[in-house]
């Protein structure tokens, strides 16, 4: 079975950075991503590149940064006030999630000054160049449970899992 819209595929990868930086690893988590194919759950660049394949085949991905998280907008970097914040403690790195106009955001504090706070709101992987080595494990007709929530759920927990059984 290849991967295409309305399927479920199961895969490890390793995300880097255009420096070789390791930044993320799904076997050192020891959990596969599993995601719906064609419901906007991975990055479109690479939903596009898996599209076609199957399970066994393994890939490397380079996503520019306008195909992955953005270019960097300086924009996006302000003062806010002290009090925005819930913790009493504030230092350079620390990240908040937020509510934004475009669903929750995270908020990365840059700098703690006397009368406010400097955040950026870019995404932390905003203007970087990313490389996936992904290996596809799985790939699955989703269920109408699935399908109807946009995302894998776990097996045995979806009340159209047992009706999907029944039908074939």
């Amino acid at each position: 079975m290849t991967i295409a819209p309305q399927r479920v595929v199961t895969l490890h990868y390793v995300l880097s950075d255009e420096d070789g930086q390791v930044l993320d690893d799904s076997r050192a988590r020891q959990a596969p991503l599993e995601y719906l194919h064609g419901h906007d759950n991975i990055l479109a660049g690479l939903e596009r590149a898996l599209v076609g394949r199957e399970a066994g085949a393994e890939l490397s991905v380079t996503l520019m940064p306008a195909e992955a998280y953005g270019l960097r907008d300086e924009a996006l970097v302000r003062e806010v006030g002290r009090d925005a914040f819930p913790v009493p403690e504030l230092s350079p790195g620390m990240r908040f999630q937020t509510p934004g106009d475009d669903g929750p955001e995270i908020v990365t504090v840059v700098e703690v000054r006397d009368d406010g706070v400097l955040i950026d709101t870019n995404h932390p992987l905003a203007g970087r160049t990313l490389r996936y080595r992904v290996e596809v494990l799985e790939v699955r007709d989703a269920t109408r449970a699935e399908l109807a929530k946009g995302h894998p759920l776990p097996p045995g927990t979806a009340a159209g899992d047992v009706e999907d059984k029944k039908m074939v």
